[in-house]
């Protein structure tokens, strides 16, 4: 059962990073062609970054605690980027 609840969480997980990664590529593509400036791609893009850094480490603690080795061993690497990037923003800041 549980393992049910994890793989389906992790599909809807990563349905929705895909979703802000294509969403990601569309705001800097508006940035490049100029439709936007700046400060309002930063802006629009900023508020999703903890979001994304939430959910990814969920799925990532939630394969660990059910014992999926193999599937989080996959996304530690990942998990540990997103989490090292937040904390060079936070001291940076």
């Amino acid at each position: 059962r549980m393992e049910a609840v994890v793989f389906v969480f992790s599909l809807l997980d990563c349905c929705a990073l895909i979703f802000l990664s294509v969403y990601f590529i569309i705001t800097l593509s508006d940035l490049e062609c100029d439709y936007i400036n700046a400060r309002s791609c930063c802006s629009k893009l900023n508020k999703w970054v903890i979001p994304e850094l939430i959910g990814h480490t969920i799925v990532t603690v939630l394969l660990l605690i059910s014992l999926h080795w193999f599937i989080f061993l996959l996304n530690l690497p990942v998990a540990t980027w997103n989490i090292y990037r937040m904390i060079l923003a936070l001291i940076n800041d």
